[in-house]
């Protein structure tokens, strides 16, 4: 039985710890896009670029809870005008 321990200083590196990051940043901005388009709330192509270009978690967890009942994309980007 070697007493050898694995190398896992890559997975406790910023690069390592930044791609686990991107990984969680992709799949909420996919659950952002699936929810509202569940939802039938109408996503135009600007806006989905701005969802798309986000890559910073606690944006992309305000968005994904306004989304659950948001009834426009402006409500799930926090505009008070509905518009």
């Amino acid at each position: 039985m070697g007493g050898t321990s694995p190398d896992l200083s890559f997975f406790q590196s910023q690069t390592a710890q930044n791609l686990r990051a991107e990984g969680r940043a992709a799949t909420r901005v996919e659950d952002i896009l699936l929810l509202l388009g569940e939802r039938g709330v109408e996503v135009p192509e600007e806006a989905r670029e701005r969802i798309l270009g986000c890559h910073d978690l606690g944006v992309l967890g305000v968005w994904f809870r306004r989304a659950i009942t948001a009834v426009s994309v402006a409500e799930v980007f926090g505009a008070s005008d509905g518009g």
